[in-house]
């Protein structure tokens, strides 16, 4: 049974299921359109990186996410990343990854942190090119993986490069995963005095956001995010419920997720037609607004006469996030999340 994919369409999925939400969704009633006309994300003040950043030094050894034993020299400086959510913790650290799969992905699905120039791009994720992988003679390959026996963590271990194997999502707790993950990164590039920083900013703007929303008269509390894509003119969408990270962090400033439906254990998805949307009752209805060229959603659902017909839709609250907020991110895209619930709730 292959594994959910929580990616977009065309970089990584190949034979595997196609994900993230395609195109534009902005149906009767819909309050914000992406495209060309989409939001930026706003810019979340944070403290920027410096040439001073504290590194630790000696010797490294740790256990990644999947009890494997992970021992270094010292702090790895030439990392190369093979995930998006990764990458963004990589840069978040103040360092700048040696190579990365599908940087053109990233810049646009993932804007909490720009990849600078220059960066080697070895292909695509989850199928790097090996090749151009080592030739940039990277010592440390942090991955996604999903268990110990993964195929890449496999094929890569049979190369003379220590591999960090990271777990991509936890359903149980998504935000304590994310910190894991980050925590785990900083620990492998010895930048652990950054790691609490940016963790100690997401906190705080986490609790900020809390008490503007708690504040705010905000008439409709209840709320899902969704996804989805086109296959063959085929509609499917993705709301994220109880155990996603985008859900969680939506709970956590005091809205409530209200997709109720069967999801999977890890990045807590569900899958469902427009048809099942009605499931959503009269929650506000949020999605991506990051276009993905692969097919056009907006196109679909202005044919259904049930989504016409969706509380949300006739009342107008059926909003895009800004374009490229990675819903499966690190702490910067959390705060990216976090603004753009507060910036549509309170509006």
């Amino acid at each position: 049974m292959p594994r959910p994919k929580p990616r977009p369409r065309g970089p990584l999925l190949g034979a595997t299921v196609a994900l993230v939400l395609a195109g534009t969704l902005a149906a009767c009633g819909t309050t914000e359109e992406p495209g060309e006309d989409a939001a930026e994300p706003a810019a979340v003040e944070t403290e920027e990186c410096s040439d001073d950043v504290a590194t630790s030094t000696g010797p490294v050894s740790l256990t990644d996410s999947f009890d494997r034993t992970v021992e270094l020299d010292q702090p790895a400086a030439r990392v190369a990343v093979l995930e998006w959510q990764q990458i963004e913790d990589v840069l978040s650290l103040c360092l700048t990854p040696v190579a990365v799969a599908d940087a053109e992905g990233y810049g646009t699905w993932d804007t909490a942190e720009a990849l600078p120039d220059g960066v080697e791009d070895v292909g695509v994720r989850g199928e790097p090119n090996l090749d151009a992988l080592f030739r940039t003679d990277p010592d440390l390959v942090i991955i996604e993986a999903y268990a110990p026996d993964d195929a890449i963590i496999k094929q890569l271990e049979k190369y003379d490069v220590p591999v960090l194997a990271t777990k991509g999502a936890d359903g149980a707790d998504p935000i304590a995963q994310m910190k894991a993950t980050f925590n785990l990164i900083a620990e492998a590039t010895g930048r652990e005095e950054r790691a609490e920083d940016v963790l100690d900013e997401f906190d705080a703007h986490l609790e900020e956001a809390k008490a503007t929303v708690a504040d705010a008269d905000v008439s409709v509390t209840d709320f899902v995010y969704f996804d989805g894509y086109v296959d063959g003119g085929n509609v499917t969408l993705r709301p994220f419920g109880q155990g996603s990270y985008v859900g969680e962090l939506g709970e956590e400033l005091g809205l409530t997720n209200a997709w109720t439906g069967e999801v999977d254990p890890a990045y807590g998805l569900g899958q469902t037609d427009i048809e099942g949307m009605t499931a959503a009752g009269d929650a506000s209805l949020f999605y991506t607004g990051t276009v993905d060229p692969a097919g056009d959603v907006f196109a679909e659902l202005e044919k259904n006469p049930v989504w016409a017909t969706l509380p949300a839709v006739e009342d107008g609250r059926v909003s895009a996030f800004p374009e490229g907020i990675w819903t499966f991110g690190g702490p910067r895209s959390g705060m990216q999340v976090v603004d753009a619930y507060v910036d549509l709730v309170t509006d």
